[in-house]
């Protein structure tokens, strides 16, 4: 099922309404969707390299919209669905210690969701249902987002096609050892320094 998705996606970068293709994937990726937007973003830059920045923009934008929705779900959701069933096993009391160490990282966690494979939807659900401070989230979203979708468009626009096997193969590592530096960074900094 999944090659399918990713088969379908693959067959909307060529479509003439791609850009809204591009917004609705990136959108709905962020809360529930499994195919990452990069499966129309790489094609489409590959196609018109000089509009890396404007197609970058739209799955920014359209990605932190959609991680507003996941926000939303886990915020609306939480007290008709989540919290009862919590309530019943008796786990109230310790989701709101989740709740409270999960929003004392949560920005940093938002960040490292937001760049690296980690599914950034169930970050956006889960800082819904915590109650993380929704500006925070936001500002973190666009931040990991615009950087993670721009980093990728702007090496297809400067290298082209010989990238693409590169970014879809190991750019997820790569994402992931540029967090766990900066983080190793901040915490050399914080505690050796």
């Amino acid at each position: 099922m999944l090659r399918r998705l990713y088969d379908w996606t693959m067959q909307l970068s060529a479509h003439p309404n791609a850009r809204w293709g591009l917004a609705g994937v990136s959108f709905v990726e962020s809360s529930v969707f499994p195919v990452p937007p990069d499966a129309l973003l790489i094609p489409m830059v590959l196609a018109d390299r000089t509009k890396w920045i404007s197609l970058a923009f739209i799955c920014t934008v359209a990605s932190v919209l959609g991680g507003l929705a996941g926000y939303l779900i886990g915020a609306l959701l939480y007290e008709q669905i989540a919290l009862p069933i919590l309530e019943f096993y008796g786990y109230a009391a310790k989701f709101e210690d989740f709740a409270a160490r999960y929003n004392t990282w949560g920005p940093w966690i938002v960040l490292i969701a937001g760049l690296t494979p980690f599914p950034y939807k169930v970050i956006t659900i889960a800082s819904g249902a915590t109650g993380l401070s929704l500006p925070v989230f936001m500002l973190m979203s666009i931040v990991a987002r615009g950087l993670r979708f721009f980093i990728v468009a702007w090496l297809l626009y400067r290298f082209g096609a010989p990238i693409r096997s590169f970014i879809e193969a190991r750019l997820g590592l790569l994402f992931t050892l540029f967090v766990v530096l900066l983080i190793g960074g901040f915490v050399v900094v914080r505690y050796l320094l």
